[in-house]
Formats: structure tokens, sequence, C-alpha cells
């Protein structure tokens, strides 16, 4: 037995003595390279993560450690697999809503964005470091602010893709724009902090007041980091940055995502959800239960399609 089949047994075991707590994971992607027209992302030539990422691949893995339901994050930069996620989605019960990919300040923005909503299980969109597209190029631009509260004002969220400094001041500076918008920092975690101590310093204020601004969540995904080529499986390993987002946006903005399939890059999925557990257990139930469902409920208003999902 190699070590990720004996680590991920390990946590499997731990996690599934624990499997009566509802958990909505609000960070998976949806694809499939068989598709005649392909995928964009990932690549053919990794190996990990190039074969289909489907709902019924990930109920396999997802409904024994006690999931009940997740958020599907755009994989994809085009338009129409908007569509083919919905598609999907509605086939199978454990999907409670979709993050698409429009691009705000387009000509067509509003129009896609009044199509793909009339779908209830379309729950905002992504934007930040992807795709070739940043916020910092678009925050001066008068249609993007205005497409933005055009999506606040549908009730709908916007998903914000690998963070970095910059991106974290140009939040600052949006949700001074946009107040309303309800807004989730995906992979917060996984961010590569500054050397520099002055850019580092800067990066903690602009934490800091987000974390003063409660339309603002942070998901705890993308916990995993690798280290001289191997991934810790070790809690206090991770801690000094659970705590600081502990610290910042507290019991009641922190949302549980799993960032599958790209997550097996570094730990067989029970791994992640492990070092989270363990760290939220330690807050008491009722942070747990905040972490794994309740705030994803506050942030995305996502559907309640089954009898086992919490409301």
């Amino acid at each position: 037995m190699n070590r990720r089949t004996l680590l991920s047994a390990a946590a499997g075991a731990v996690l599934g003595q624990a499997a009566s707590l509802p958990i909505i994971d609000t960070h998976i992607h949806l694809f499939d390279p068989t598709r005649p027209q392909g995928v964009p992302w990932p690549a053919k030539d990794n190996k990990v993560l190039y074969q289909p990422a489907l709902p019924d691949r990930y109920r396999k893995i997802a409904v024994p450690l006690g999931i009940v339901g997740a958020i599907e994050v755009e994989a994809s930069p085009w338009l129409e697999d908007n569509q083919w996620v919905l598609d999907v989605a509605s086939k199978d019960k454990i999907v409670v809503g979709t993050v698409g990919d429009l691009e705000p300040g387009k000509p067509d923005f509003r129009k896609h964005l009044e199509r793909f909503h009339r779908n209830p299980l379309f729950r905002g969109i992504r934007c930040g470091n992807l795709w070739g597209r940043n916020i910092h190029d678009d925050l001066p631009k008068p249609e993007f602010i205005a497409d933005l509260k055009a999506l606040a004002d549908a009730g709908l969220e916007v998903d914000i893709a690998n963070p970095t400094p910059v991106l974290i001041a140009d939040l600052v500076r949006l949700t001074d724009r946009v107040p309303t918008l309800r807004v989730v920092i995906d992979h917060l975690l996984r961010i590569d902090l500054p050397a520099d101590q002055g850019i580092l310093r800067t990066y903690h204020t602009d934490l800091r007041e987000l974390g003063k601004r409660p339309q603002v969540y942070v998901k705890g995904s993308g916990v995993l980091r690798r280290v001289d080529g191997r991934v810790p499986s070790d809690l206090n390993f991770y801690r000094p940055r659970l705590d600081e987002l502990w610290e910042i946006f507290g019991q009641d903005r922190l949302i549980y995502g799993s960032d599958w399939p790209n997550s097996d890059l570094w730990e067989p999925y029970p791994q992640a959800l492990k070092i989270v557990r363990e760290y939220f257990t330690g807050k008491g139930q009722a942070a747990l239960e905040k972490f794994f469902w309740k705030n994803s409920i506050a942030a995305y208003r996502w559907v309640k399609r089954d009898a086992s999902q919490p409301a």
C-alpha cells in the first residue's frame, strides 16, 4: 500500500465515523474530455485530471464522507459550457448550484446573465486571475462595475479565483463600489505570500479590511500544500493560515470547498477534508456546522434538491 492510498484510507476511516454531519461542498469542477468538442482545461498531458469529472464519479467519492450537496464552479471560458454544466447538473440532485463564466463589461453580459439565470441552479459567476483576465484592468471601466451591480441586483454572487496581494487590494476597491455584491474568495489558503515585508503588510491590511465587510466570504479550499516534494498531513502545518482566516473572518464567513478533482494533484479527497474537519471540530459544533453547510446558504443561496440536504 503506497503513501497516498494509506493516507486516503486513514482519513476516510476517521471521516466515515463522523459522516452524520451534512456537508455542502462549494467548489467542484465538472468537465468531460471525451466530448466531441473537448475541453479547454485540463490539458491532455495532465495524467491526473484529464478524465471525465462528472457527478456520478464525484458521488462515489463524496457521499461516503457525508457530502450531501455540491456547487460546481466553472472550468471553462466557453459560453456554451455554462449551459452544458446546467444540463449535467439537472440530472443529479447532488449538484445544488453552479457558478458560471461570463465576462462583466462585455456588450452581451446582461443578455447572457438573463439567459442562464432563468435556471435556478445558476448562482453566480467567477472572476479574478483566470483565462487571461484580471479585475485590476477592469475596475476602471464603468461598464464592468455596472454589470456587477446588475449581478448583485439579481441576487447572485461572484467567486474570485486565484488570489494574489494585488487582487485582494482590488477586492477592497470593488466592494467599495459594489457593496451589495456577495463575494466568495477561492483558494486563499493557497496564496503565495510575498517576501517583501511592505507588500506583505499591505496584504494583511487589505485582508483585514475585507474582514469587516459582511458580504465577503472565504472558502477553506486549496488547503493542502507541497513542501520539498511532499504534502504534509499534520494539521499543525496548516494551522497558522487557518488561524489567520478564523481571526479575520470568524465563524460566519468561512465555507467549505474541496476543489475536486483539481485537489487530486495534492492528495485524494479525504485528506484535505480531514485537515479542515479536525480544525473546525476544535472550534465547537456551531462553528463546524456553519463552515460545512450553514454559511454556504448565506453565500450562495443554493437550491435544496434532496431530503438529505439541510435547510
